[in-house]
């Protein structure tokens, strides 16, 4: 079973009061979709910066993402995710200000994970950056992660259609 890490904001959407706003509904939904129908497939790990950032801000709204993250292992967080972390950054990967955001990558490809799992399309899974991302991982030899967000698991498994011919 692959390991699929779980960044933090994918239990803040899935656990989120629904908003007004349709953009945000929409990421709310791909993650409690996600989280329905596809969790089980895998190996679930998170690191002690996910549940340290699901547990700030309101109370109740902490319980609930923290509730989704209960029993979770969790990766290590040590000083080489830090170190790889900071070369994330150095690279201008992602900016300085995002540097939790580079050490859930680290932390997830330290971890030995293959999928790392993030609505955060901003710093992680920003399309102009994965393939500088990517690249930085494979010379650090860390080449198996992928960075995804729940819809690209949508869809159907190829065991369990016909495949196309």
């Amino acid at each position: 079973m692959d390991k699929l890490y779980i960044e933090t904001s994918i239990v803040s959407y899935a656990t989120a009061w629904p908003s007004r706003d349709i953009t945000i509904a929409g990421l709310q939904q791909q993650a409690r979709d996600w989280w329905a129908n596809e969790r089980h497939a895998f190996e679930l790990v998170a690191s002690q910066l996910t549940l340290d950032e699901a547990g700030d801000g309101d109370p109740a709204a902490a319980a609930d993402r923290l509730e989704l993250l209960d029993g979770l292992p969790l990766v290590e967080i040590n000083e080489d995710v830090r170190s790889l972390a900071g070369r994330l950054i150095e690279a201008h990967t992602m900016p300085s200000k995002a540097e939790a955001d580079a050490v859930h990558v680290a932390a997830a490809a330290l971890g030995g994970v293959q999928y790392l799992l993030t609505l955060n399309c901003r710093h992680i899974a920003n399309a102009h950056e994965l393939p500088r991302i990517y690249e930085i991982l494979a010379g650090e030899g860390f080449g198996q992660l992928l960075i995804c967000t729940p819809t690209e698991f949508f869809g159907t498994r190829n065991d369990d259609e016909e495949s196309d011919p």
